[in-house]
């Protein structure tokens, strides 16, 4: 069988492509399932737990907002600095500056809808509930991928997790970061 150059080239893309994805380092891996313990602890503030029962009461903490929507508003719009300026994003945010290794921070609710952000700007995403990950964490199972790469909001090379918010044993909500590869 004679294979032309376009061929070869094709194949040996495919077999290096899962190479230039870099596996997550164990000294990395061992932070981040550390990170999602703490994370969980945040969890378990009852500000956090309020703002999420709360949102999840309301269908969401903007009526209305989706990810089109969201993608259409500027940084600075009222509704994104409504978000980045609500008391609980404040708690959020106080937890991120002990936490510099976390390179974003979003609250989100029981459908995936953001309600508070500690760091990392606007969020490129208003839902996640569509996302792989996240019908496990409403299953009160955290996350992390299995891969470092480029955040899509912040473009930091990390490691993306997330883990449930849990009230009564139920997963209300969820907590979803990215921990720096340094």
């Amino acid at each position: 069988m004679r294979m032309t150059l376009p061929t070869l080239m094709l194949s040996a893309g495919l077999f290096i492509a899962p190479i230039v994805q870099a596996q997550v380092p164990a000294d990395l891996q061992a932070k981040v399932d550390s990170a999602k313990v703490t994370l969980a602890e945040l969890g378990k503030n009852p500000a956090v737990i309020a703002a999420v029962k709360e949102s999840n009461a309301k269908g969401g903490v903007i009526a209305g907002m989706s990810n089109a929507k969201w993608d259409e508003l500027a940084e600075n719009d009222p509704q994104v600095t409504g978000i980045d300026n609500n008391a609980t994003s404040k708690v959020l945010q106080g937890f991120a500056a002990k936490h510099s290794d976390y390179n974003k921070l979003y609250l989100r609710d029981e459908k995936g809808n953001l309600v508070a952000a500690g760091t990392g700007g606007k969020t490129l995403l208003w839902n996640i509930g569509s996302r792989p990950f996240f019908k496990p964490v409403m299953e009160g199972k955290a996350w992390s991928d299995s891969a470092v790469k480029p955040d899509p909001t912040t473009q930091v090379k990390g490691v993306a997790f997330i883990v449930p918010i849990m009230d009564g044993g139920k997963a209300i909500g969820s907590l979803q970061s990215n921990h720096t590869a340094k």
